[in-house]
């Protein structure tokens, strides 16, 4: 068992914020000793699953939910899938989008590195894609569908 204290060493996660997480009814389990939080694995796996799905972009009132469904046992299983397939879909999306931005970065690293060589931008204004290296190509590519696709 670990003290709130111990919980928040472990999680990286302020005390007021587990205090909260309790209050919302996300650990419906959990133990007290004398009013003092007893937390358990089983707790602390709660907690990454919560964190997983906040940073999925997840609302808290919609983890409660989840939470709630995982009281309520194998009935809800479908809509527990269905969520994570959801956050999965979203979640990929934003790898993507990502990926499109660093590819962005990636062909201005090179651009810049090109045009300091050069001591100007002149050649490069002027570049057909087929004359830059492959991988940068590529990165300009991808990095480009994003703002014509507007995603």
């Amino acid at each position: 068992m670990y003290t709130i204290g111990q919980v928040s060493a472990l999680c990286g996660l302020p005390v007021s914020t587990l205090r909260y997480y309790d209050k919302e009814g996300l650990f419906p389990d959990l133990q007290r000793d004398s009013g003092i939080r007893k937390f358990e694995e089983k707790e602390l796996e709660a907690i990454r699953v919560i964190e997983c799905l906040k940073k999925s972009g997840l609302e808290l009132r919609d983890i409660k939910r989840f939470m709630e469904w995982c009281t309520e046992g194998s009935a809800t299983y479908p809509q527990r899938r269905a969520l994570f397939l959801k956050q999965k879909e979203q979640v990929e999306g934003e790898i993507k989008r990502m990926n499109q931005v660093l590819d962005m970065i990636k062909f201005k690293c090179w651009y810049y590195e090109q045009a300091i060589q050069d001591g100007n931008e002149d050649r490069l204004q002027s570049i057909a894609p087929e004359e830059m290296p492959a991988e940068v190509r590529r990165a300009n590519e991808n990095a480009h569908q994003t703002a014509m696709s507007g995603k």
